[in-house]
């Protein structure tokens, strides 16, 4: 202890003008650097060294449901706007032979347009049932498919740019079914702050139930791959003014205000999109 305690008195003569120090008490700075530099316990070193218990977990595993092994493709395409409706047409006519061909281990959950947010932009979503080995099945099968290449060739012409991620679905949700229209759709993204998805899936497994009696709960994701930390939550509404009662709603239960509130500070950004799904849609 005495080094430490030497070197701590030097420092403080310094800060109140005091004498220099004496040979010893060099000697002895000296002696208590090497130890604080060498000895992990040192204090010198605990009062900058925050030490954590790693989790042993990632979070898709901790947070994505454990009986499917299924994994979703979330695809935003925006569209030079006069070719939208020939890209609809041309959608319509090609995607649904993958849906529907058993030789494909992929499905359609929805095609939308988005109505209000980023405007003449389609959204798609995909789901492969068998997780990353599907994915690559399907990849693989597609290169040799002559009508998809001409498909993504003429499609490519009327697209000004094009996105897409790798989704894992929550536990807690409902896994996304056909549905009969007719209804709007409402795609809400959230950019968490790196490290708070834990936080983010313990608050909501709790604040789902308060947004289920309309059955307006279709579908929640957390990216794996493409954009980081960002959440996609889907709702179902008949209308704008059903999703303004619901949403009013989930306020006078007691409970919903705790949720917002804990969850707010961990976004960094967050975007609405009203969506209006394409007549092949399995979500009408």
């Amino acid at each position: 202890m005495a080094p430490r305690l030497c070197s701590i008195s030097v420092a403080a003569r310094r800060l109140l003008g005091g004498p220099g120090p004496r040979a010893g008490d060099v000697a002895a700075a000296a002696a208590a650097r090497f130890y604080s530099k060498d000895n992990e316990g040192s204090w010198f070193r605990s009062l900058f060294v925050h030490k954590v218990d790693p989790r042993k977990d990632a979070h898709s595993t901790l947070l994505s449901k454990k009986e499917t092994s299924n994994l979703y493709k979330i695809q935003f395409h925006n569209v030079k706007p006069e070719y939208l409706d020939a890209y609809n047409s041309l959608t319509e006519a090609v995607l649904p032979k993958l849906h529907l061909d058993e030789d494909y281990p992929c499905s359609l959950v929805g095609n939308w347009n988005t109505w209000y947010g980023e405007q003449d932009q389609a959204v798609h979503l995909w789901r492969f049932s068998g997780g990353y080995p599907a994915l690559m099945d399907c990849m693989n099968k597609l290169k040799n498919n002559k009508e998809y290449l001409e498909f993504r060739r003429e499609r490519s012409q009327m697209l000004l740019s094009r996105r897409n991620q790798l989704l894992l679905e929550f536990s807690f949700w409902n896994e996304p079914q056909p549905r009969l229209g007719p209804n709007i759709y409402e795609l809400r993204t959230y950019k968490l702050k790196p490290g708070t998805m834990i936080e983010w899936g313990n608050n909501w497994a709790r604040a789902i139930k308060y947004r289920q009696e309309n059955q307006e709960a279709v579908g929640g994701f957390f990216s794996q791959i493409g954009e980081l930390y960002v959440v996609h939550h889907l709702w179902a509404y008949k209308d704008l003014q059903s999703r303004e009662e619901t949403r009013n709603a989930a306020w006078r239960k007691r409970g919903w205000d705790e949720n917002v509130y804990y969850t707010v500070p961990l976004v960094r950004h967050m975007e609405s999109r009203i969506m209006i799904p394409l007549k092949i849609s399995p979500l009408q």
